[in-house]
């Protein structure tokens, strides 16, 4: 199998890894709290981050990730403020990445070839020293999801009982708008920004239809997730296409699967 012997497709294979387990994990979470559209957010946010990085001469993934864990807590903190309009923090922090990637792009001269890389993805801008720091990124998230997986599960079937049983929602709901910008950041360069945030739901919901617990959903999720990741990694080295396109399509083939499938599953219960 040549696809293994460059360099470049043994480090997408690694953070295909990474990123096929940290989405779906994440994903879980947000879609439950029905918070989908907080990864479409955020993802736009890293958009301005790469932009602002290739302007400014820094590193793409570690710039997005300072934009996005800024949006996230930003997003937080306008949620608490608009406690009753919560879609509005969604609102402001989308079309804030947009309008930033905008202005920073025309300040650079245009889009080039490197920035439309992460908007669907790329194997080729994958190096050692990304590899490095997207699975630094992505196993220090996930092992803070597992440290915390008790009150991130009670936080998101009922957030008021966790917080009468001394469960620090504030803090937590920060921390896990935190993690999921990072997890954003950390799976662009595979996916791309613009389709990252499918890669966090689309599994999620083909492992719904399937599942009978919680438990049985974060696993079927990871499972889906990284069977659109490695299929997807394969068609785009053998058929020179964007792998982020590849893998998302290859997920929705696999939701379609198990509609099919599953014609009366949890969902449609």
């Amino acid at each position: 199998m040549d696809i293994f012997a460059y360099a470049f497709m043994q480090n997408a294979f690694i953070v295909g890894v990474v990123v096929g387990v940290l989405c779906p994990v994440v994903g879980l979470f947000i879609t439950l709290r029905r918070l989908s559209l907080v990864a479409d957010a955020l993802s736009h946010l890293c958009l301005s981050g790469v932009a602002a990085a290739l302007l400014a001469g820094t590193h793409p993934v570690i710039t997005a990730s300072a934009f996005a864990v800024g949006g996230g807590l930003l997003m937080e903190r306008l949620r608490i403020a608009y406690k009753d309009y919560a879609e509005l923090s969604i609102a402001v922090i989308l079309s804030g990445g947009v309008a930033l990637a905008a202005v920073f792009m025309g300040l650079a001269g245009g889009f080039n070839a490197n920035f439309m890389g992460y908007l669907f993805g790329s194997l080729m801008v994958l190096n050692s020293f990304d590899m490095w720091i997207i699975a630094g990124i992505g196993i220090i998230a996930l092992f803070l999801i597992f440290l915390f997986y008790k009150e991130l599960f009670y936080t998101t079937f009922d957030e008021e009982a966790a917080q009468v049983s001394g469960v620090p929602v504030k803090a937590l709901g920060v921390g896990f708008m935190v993690l999921t910008a990072l997890t954003i950041a950390v799976a662009m360069k595979t996916v791309g920004v613009l389709l990252v945030s499918s890669l966090m739901i689309l599994p999620v919901t083909a492992s719904l239809r399937l599942a009978v617990s919680f438990r049985s959903a974060l696993l079927l999720s990871v499972l889906f997730s990284e069977l659109s990741v490695a299929l997807g990694l394969f068609i785009s080295f053998y058929l020179n296409l964007p792998p982020g396109g590849t893998i998302i399509l290859t997920s929705i083939a696999i939701l379609i699967t198990v509609l099919l499938v599953n014609k009366k599953g949890k969902v449609g219960k």
